[in-house]
C-alpha cells in the first residue's frame, strides 16, 4: 500500500479546492477521511504553517503559505518528514506554475485541472523512489519539525440519531509554528541594540521627569508622554523586526512617526544632535524591519 494516498491544493482563505490527485481507495474509512480533509480545508486560515491530524487508519497533513495550501492523506506508516517534504515540493511546483492573481480569481472548484498530472507525478515519486535519495532533504525537514513542530489537530465525529454527520471537526490546538523569517543580519542586530538603548533613555528620562513633577503642569505631562510614547514605539520596533506581523508597513510608519513627533516635541530638553540620533536609529530600524521578509519555501526535496 502506498504511503501517500491522496493530495490536493486548496485556497487558504475559503478552502476552495484548486487541484487534486486521483484516488483509487473507496473504503468507508478513507471516504470519511476525505470528508474530514474537506472540512479542515475550510478552516486552514486559522492555522498558518504546518499541521497534522491522525485518525485510526490515516493521517492528514497540510502545509500552507500565502493563500495556497497543500494537503495530503497518508497511511499511518508514512513519516511526518516525508509527508511535509512532499507537501513543500507540491507547493513549490504549484506556485511556480500559477501566480497569486490566478489563484485569487479562481471561482469554481478544481479550476487548475491540468495540475492534477503534476500531483500524480510527485506523489508517485515519493511513494516509489527510495528514501535514501532524499536523505538530505528529509533531514532538513526533520530539523525544521524539531524546532517548529506542526499544529496537531484531533478530529472527532459527532454521533447523531441517523448516523454520522459529514465533516464535523473538533480541533484541539497545540503550539503553532511561527512564520519563518529571513536570517537576522549584523546591521539588524546593531539596529536592535541601538533601539533598546534609545528605549532605555526614553524610559529613564520619562520616569525621572515624572518623579520630580509632583505638581505636574500641563506642559510637563506633555513632556512625560513625549518620552514614554517613543519608548513604547522603540520596543514595538524591536518586536516587528524579530517577529512577523500583518500590516507591517503601516505599523512601521506609525512607530517612526510617533518617535519623530515625540523627539521634535522634546526640543529644548534635548539638543539637536540627540534628536537626530533618536530619529536616525528609528529610521535605521524601520528600514531593517521592511527589508527582512518571510523566507520563501524552496523545492529541494529530490524531485
Amino acid at each position: 500500500m502506498s504511503l501517500i494516498l491522496f493530495a490536493c491544493v486548496v485556497r487558504v482563505r475559503d478552502g476552495l479546492p484548486l487541484s487534486a490527485s486521483t484516488d483509487f481507495y473507496h473504503s468507508q474509512d478513507f471516504l470519511e477521511c476525505r470528508r474530514r480533509l474537506k472540512t479542515l480545508a475550510l478552516q486552514l486560515a486559522q492555522y498558518p504553517g504546518r499541521g497534522s491530524a491522525e485518525g485510526c487508519d490515516f493521517s492528514i497533513h497540510f502545509s500552507s503559505s500565502r493563500d495556497v495550501a497543500c494537503m495530503a492523506i497518508c497511511s499511518l506508516q508514512c513519516p511526518a518528514a516525508m509527508a511535509f517534504c512532499f507537501l513543500e515540493t507540491l507547493w513549490w511546483e504549484f506556485t511556480a506554475s500559477y501566480d497569486t492573481t490566478c489563484v485569487g480569481l479562481a471561482s469554481r472548484p478544481y479550476a487548475f485541472l491540468e495540475f492534477d498530472n503534476v500531483i500524480q507525478k510527485v506523489k508517485w515519486h515519493f511513494n516509489y523512489v527510495s528514501s535514501t535519495q532524499m536523505d538530505s532533504s528529509l533531514g532538513k525537514i526533520q530539523e525544521e519539525l524539531k524546532f517548529q513542530p506542526p499544529v496537531v489537530l484531533t478530529l472527532e465525529d459527532t454521533d447523531v440519531a441517523n448516523g454520522m454527520m459529514n465533516g464535523h471537526t473538533l480541533m484541539h490546538l497545540e503550539p503553532a509554528p511561527s512564520f519563518r523569517m529571513e536570517p537576522v543580519t549584523a546591521l539588524g542586530v546593531l539596529s536592535l541594540i541601538l533601539n533598546i538603548m534609545c528605549a532605555a533613555l526614553n524610559l529613564i528620562r520619562g520616569i525621572h521627569l515624572a518623579e520630580h513633577s509632583l505638581q505636574v503642569a500641563h506642559e510637563e505631562i506633555g513632556n512625560i508622554l513625549a518620552f514614554l510614547i517613543p519608548f513604547v514605539a522603540c520596543i514595538f520596533q524591536c518586536y516587528l523586526y524579530l517577529f512577523y506581523s500583518p500590516a507591517r508597513t503601516m505599523k512601521v510608519v506609525l512607530m517612526l512617526l510617533f518617535i519623530c513627533l515625540g523627539n521634535v516635541y522634546l526640543h529644548g530638553l534635548r539638543n539637536l544632535w540627540q534628536i537626530l540620533f533618536h530619529i536616525g536609529v528609528a529610521s535605521l530600524s524601520s528600514h531593517q524591519i521592511l527589508t527582512r521578509q518571510l523566507q520563501d519555501k524552496q523545492s529541494d526535496c529530490g524531485v
